[in-house]
């Protein structure tokens, strides 16, 4: 027996519903995934803004930025941190202030492009030469995502004082707990270009090893230690 008229239409507005209710559905659950995306990304991605300012309230690193420039300091923003690179100053006996000025002077001199956020000295103080939400000229096509770290040596072995090392772990590890990495996303510049740098890491694989087991233990210090609220 055929359907009434109006059983038919009560039969396609239930339909029609069903058809809106299932899209309202669809469209909830791509909002809600959008959403939780988003609020992920924005838990799981260190502010590089909020980390600089943490620097400078940990009075062991000062801040001495390099003027704005292009040559040493170009206000690029960094966004995306996925390593910290380690480097050594290559001049011997050098120290942190003296490599500092270089790295002022060329804004005058335009003579190359080359900077660092990090300098350790020989008697392992830390300036920071440029912020880490700003791209330094030290790692050639990483600089993009890489933050680095010169170190001072006071021989041509490049091998660094016990101040230099002590300060280079303290340094290494907090940045790599402030932007959630570990000890395997620790580079040689020698990683990426082949150059000999640092000297002493390069030459003795076994101390470069050694030094990233360092800052691994110094970074599972950090992590179990309270966090203040």
């Amino acid at each position: 027996m055929a359907a009434s008229p109006d059983t038919r239409k009560r039969r396609r507005k239930r339909r029609h519903r069903a058809k809106q209710f299932g899209a309202l559905l669809v469209l909830a659950l791509i909002i809600t995934g959008i959403i939780t995306a988003v609020v992920f990304i924005v838990h799981m991605k260190p502010d590089t803004d909020k980390v600089q300012g943490e620097i400078g309230g940990l009075g062991w690193v000062d801040i001495e930025l390099l003027p704005l420039n292009e040559y040493s300091r170009p206000g690029t923003a960094l966004k995306k941190i996925n390593a910290v690179v380690i480097h050594y100053v290559g001049n011997a006996g050098t120290t942190a202030e003296q490599n500092h000025s270089y790295f002022t002077r060329l804004a005058d001199s335009g003579e190359t492009y080359a900077s660092s956020n990090f300098i350790v000295g020989l008697d392992g103080e830390v300036l920071e030469c440029v912020p880490v939400n700003e791209v330094a000229y030290c790692s050639n096509n990483r600089n993009g995502d890489t933050l680095s770290i010169e170190c001072c040596h006071p021989d041509d072995t490049g091998e660094f004082t016990a101040a230099t090392y002590a300060s280079l772990v303290r340094l290494t590890a907090w940045l790599c707990e402030a932007f959630k990495l570990d000890a395997t996303d620790l580079l040689r510049h020698y990683d990426i270009t082949g150059k000999e740098c640092p000297k002493y890491f390069v030459d003795h694989p076994d101390e470069w090893d050694g030094f990233k087991s360092n800052v691994q233990t110094a970074l599972d210090t950090l992590k179990a230690e309270p966090k203040n609220s």
